[in-house]
Formats: structure tokens, sequence, C-alpha cells
């Protein structure tokens, strides 16, 4: 009995303490135990940065345990530099964006890591709360804040994404910026069809990022590859709805890096706007993409399955009458199956400056109402192998 009294004594200790030790190498941060409140309601952002701090300030491998319940965190920025490599945010709970949109609508992102190496986030729900946000832009109304993202890695080191769920973000759901080996694993992306910039994953002037095993549904890019993203590998990703799987848009700007050595493969496309798309600037850039593979993808009733639109220009401002000065080669689509909902299901739009070149199209059946879909091309060269269904138009 005096026994079985101390366990549950020790029990609630463990669970309500800030300082826990975890293993003999580690020590965890209960956010609780430093004053969060798992109610939704009342501001947790200080618990948090406060775990954060204790965490990053040992030399110890360090564990920042969220559980069960809503913690309200207004904008929060987890800076290194720490002095030890081994921190995991462990979420059993959800951390919830301010209901008023205007709170953070224009900080440029909510939850921020900056200059951080060897931090993992594990499990958890984001809930970005952007619907009212949404519904403000919607409406026309010019006063409406451009909306944050809800996580951001900037500057950082080994970072590891896992089993996260990003829900309702104002803009962006999660943005890799400047980083360098980056996993993202079993992560879920939810948000409306029509909510407006909500791209699931963003990933720019990065290496070494992989994305495995994740479902998006968003109301755009399910993920973009921006400008600097060099060795990124995509594999076994749903996506629908959304804007698909876009490299670009690259060539905003006139001097720019380019985009070389991506993977994206195992891949299903349900209802989505694209399935797999390249696209660029109307305008000068000395951007680039090359060395692209997309690889076993399987499309359903998808409005434009595969795409490169060299001519993206927006309100058409700041580029009518220009060309692309990206340039685009070695791209190769393989084995891609499906259905288009539209009748052109393959469209290659090139620069006519500078040409798509080695473009490679090996064992694709694209349909459009059980009927051979059809396939357009502008200044485009490449070469087909296998059974390859629009005929291509090179």
């Amino acid at each position: 009995m005096i026994l079985i009294i101390v366990l549950v004594l020790l029990l609630y200790v463990l669970s309500n303490s800030d300082v826990v030790v975890a293993s003999p190498s580690a020590v965890t941060f209960n956010v609780v135990g430093l004053g969060a409140k798992p109610d939704g309601k009342t501001d947790s952002t200080k618990a948090f940065l406060f775990a954060w701090s204790k965490a990053c300030s040992t030399v110890k491998p360090a564990v920042i345990y969220v559980p069960v319940g809503r913690f309200l965190l207004q904008k929060a920025v987890f800076s290194g530099q720490c002095k030890n490599r081994a921190i995991t945010f462990r979420i059993a709970g959800t951390l919830v964006a301010p209901s008023n949109y205007r709170v953070i609508g224009n900080a440029g992102n909510w939850l921020m890591f900056d200059d951080v190496n060897g931090v993992t986030i594990s499990g958890g729900i984001l809930d970005g709360q952007g619907t009212s946000l949404w519904a403000c832009k919607s409406s026309g109304n010019s006063g409406c804040p451009i909306g944050a993202t809800t996580l951001e890695f900037s500057n950082s080191n080994n970072i590891v994404i896992n089993g996260v769920t990003s829900l309702n973000s104002q803009m962006f759901h999660i943005v890799i910026n400047g980083c360098h080996n980056v996993k993202m694993l079993g992560v879920k992306v939810s948000a409306s069809g029509d909510s407006p910039n909500t791209d699931g994953i963003h990933v720019q002037m990065s290496t070494g990022v992989t994305i495995l095993n994740s479902k998006m549904s968003t109301g755009d890019d399910c993920v973009s590859i921006g400008p600097g993203t060099t060795n990124l590998w995509i594999e076994n990703v749903a996506c629908g709805p959304g804007h698909g799987i876009s490299i670009g848009s690259l060539g905003k700007d006139s001097e720019e890096a380019g985009v070389q050595n991506v993977t994206v493969k195992t891949l299903t496309f349900i209802g989505s706007q694209n399935g797999v798309r390249i696209k660029s600037w109307g305008r000068p850039s000395t951007g680039f993409a090359r060395n692209i593979l997309f690889q076993h993808v399987v499309m359903e009733n998808v409005e434009n399955p595969i795409v490169i639109d060299q001519n993206y220009c927006p309100g058409n401002k700041d580029c009518p009458g220009q060309v692309s000065g990206v340039k685009i080669s070695d791209v190769t689509y393989q084995d891609i199956h499906g259905t288009s909902a539209t009748p052109v299901a393959v469209k290659f739009d090139c620069s006519s400056k500078f040409p798509c070149t080695s473009i490679q199209m090996e064992d694709v059946k694209l349909t459009y109402n059980n009927q051979p879909a059809e396939s357009s091309c502008s200044h485009a060269a490449g070469s087909a192998s296998g059974f390859v269904q629009p005929t291509i138009c090179f």
C-alpha cells in the first residue's frame, strides 16, 4: 500500500514538474510546469520561450514536452545558438494561434526557429486558425493582412519534423529557408481547397531536404520549391485538393539561384489543379531548373497533370512583352498514369529565348474522358521512350 502511494505521488510530480530527468543523457522540460495553461485561452508564449531557454542553455540533450491540451501562443521565435545539438519538442497537444488574425497577420510567421542545429519537432497539431483571414481576403477587403506562416525554420541545420499536423494556416504552413539536412516525415497539411496562399511545404535556398510519407490538402501548392533548392527528395506524398507539386515560381528576381537535383516520386494527385509543375516568371533572370525527376505518379481527375509554364505573369504586371530567362533542362517524367480533367494533359510552354531542353518522357499514359489526352508544346525539345500517351509534340 505504501509503495502504491509513493508511485502515485511520483507520477504526479513528474507530470507537473518543470524539469524531469528523461534518461541519464537527456532532461525534459514540461511547459505546464513552467506556467503554460492547456485551456486554449491563456497566453502560454512566455512558458514556451522559458522552456526553450532552459533547453537551449543545457549541454545535455533536451526535451520540451507539451502535454495534451490546447495551448494559445502569440508569435514565438526560438533562436540559437544553443549549447547542445539535440532539442526535441514532443507535442501531445495542440498549439493554437490567436483567433484574431490581425494579431500575427503581418508578423511574417507564427512559430519561428532561427539559426538552430539539431532540433526535432515530434507530433502535435499546429492550428493556425486562418479561416477568418481567408474570408477577409475573399471579400476583397484591401485592409487584410498578408497572413503568417505557421512554422518556419531559417538558417538551420539537422532538423526533423515528424508526425506534425498543420491545420488552417493563415498563409504558408511550413517553410524551410536557408537550411541544410532537413527531414520531414508523416506530415499532414489540412486547409480548405479555396484557402489563398496556403502552400503546404515551401523549400528555398536549402540543401539536403527530404519529405516522406505525407498527405496534403490545401488551397495552393502542396509542395513549392523555390530558388536555391538543391538535393531535394520527395517520396510517397498524396496531394489534393491543391495546386500540385511546383518548382517555382522561379525568375521573379533578375539575379537568382537555380534549382537542381530534385527527385519527386511515388505520388498521388486527386482532384488537384496541377500535378507536377515547373513555372517561371516571363521576364529576364539568371535562374535555372535542371536534373529533375518525376517518377511513379498517379493522377486522378487532375486539371493539368504535367505542365511547364514559363509565361507566369500574375495580373499581367511587370512582365508583359518579356520572355523568361530561366533555363530548364534535363527533366524526366517516368511512369506517370491516370486521368486528366481537361483535354490537354501535357503542356510545355517554354521560353522562346531559352527553350526547354532534354525533356524525357518514359512510360506515360494519361486519358481524358476515357480517351487519349492531348499535348501542347512551345519551344520544347526532348525525347520519348516506351509507351507514351498523349503523343508528345516535341
